[in-house]
């Protein structure tokens, strides 16, 4: 299966949809592939996608955020933080970390907790 795999989408479930679909489509610039009245995608790259639902259109629900973290690797953490700042995103502290990494986490308006790192 692994080598027929082409693209890969996560799909977030949300209570708060409208304001979650802003949040990725406005605060964090993520551009839209598809949408319906009830559903977006967002093009993270060539090979990914982020897709938001109406959880009360769909048959699966919200988590309220647990359970769940979303992971976005990126050439430098320390840039993208300045980014997000720059936009009133609020962004936790960025810290070191013992395996080498930089990161810090924020979170969607569905509770989604959002690490970004970089080596």
């Amino acid at each position: 299966m692994k080598d027929s795999i082409r693209i890969i989408n996560t799909i977030l479930y949300c209570a708060r949809w409208q304001e979650t679909v802003a949040f990725y489509r406005d605060s964090l610039n993520f551009p839209i592939t598809f949408k319906n009245e009830w559903f977006v995608e967002f093009k993270l790259n060539a090979y990914a996608r982020l897709s938001v639902a109406n959880e009360q259109r769909a048959t699966v629900k919200s988590s309220r955020g647990q359970g769940l973290t979303i992971v976005f690797k990126v050439d430098n953490a320390d840039e993208t933080w300045q980014q997000l700042q720059s936009r009133k995103i609020d962004a936790g502290k960025i810290k070191d970390h013992p395996w080498g990494g930089r990161s810090f986490f924020l979170y969607d308006p569905e509770g989604n907790r959002i690490e970004v790192w970089s080596a």
